[in-house]
């Protein structure tokens, strides 16, 4: 078995891989490091991170879940937090529930603040999930493989465009 304790201070956040880092116009405004927590603990049901955000920074845009739930823990720093059409500011010991749903629930933390703002990200990670994008109309689809990382050849990531539809016979 995983060893199921971590220390904060091991955790050390990187940014996001290549294949997944933002890039282009969005590079100027996304840079989030994270340390991933669920694997090292051996959580299987639950996700979690360690996130970092620099001055002026967030971590992914304005977003919601239709089927998992987040939660977000200020560690330190000051900021704000997008929910639905609310702005709220936030700071260290604010505890920021996202549950799921559609837009009304969209959410997203920006680094307003000075310093850097660290903060705990956790998530449920039932499969298959679909985040939207109310800002973009875009959406996205996970379906997690066996081990739970979505990854995988076995698992499924895609994203569309709201309205962009194609015949289940195309292509047959």
């Amino acid at each position: 078995m995983t060893h199921p304790i971590v220390n904060i201070d091991e955790l050390d956040p990187q940014p996001l891989p290549p294949q997944y880092a933002p890039h282009g116009p969005a590079a100027e405004r996304y840079a989030g490091r994270l340390a991933a927590i669920g694997p090292r603990t051996g959580m299987q049901q639950l996700s979690g991170n360690l996130v970092a955000l620099a001055p002026g920074f967030r971590a992914f845009p304005f977003h919601s879940h239709r089927v998992n739930e987040e939660m977000f823990i200020v560690l330190e720093g000051t900021g704000q937090v997008r929910i639905g059409p609310e702005t709220y500011p936030i700071r260290a010991g604010d505890i920021i529930a996202c549950p799921a749903g559609g837009p009304e629930t969209a959410h997203q933390l920006i680094n307003t603040g000075t310093t850097e703002l660290r903060y705990l990200a956790f998530g449920t990670t039932r499969s298959p999930e679909v985040a939207e994008f109310p800002e973009t109309g875009k959406y996205g689809v996970l379906i997690r493989d066996a081990q739970g990382d979505g990854v995988s050849e076995l698992g499924l990531r895609t994203m569309g465009k709201l309205g962009q539809k194609v015949d289940y016979w195309e292509g047959n």
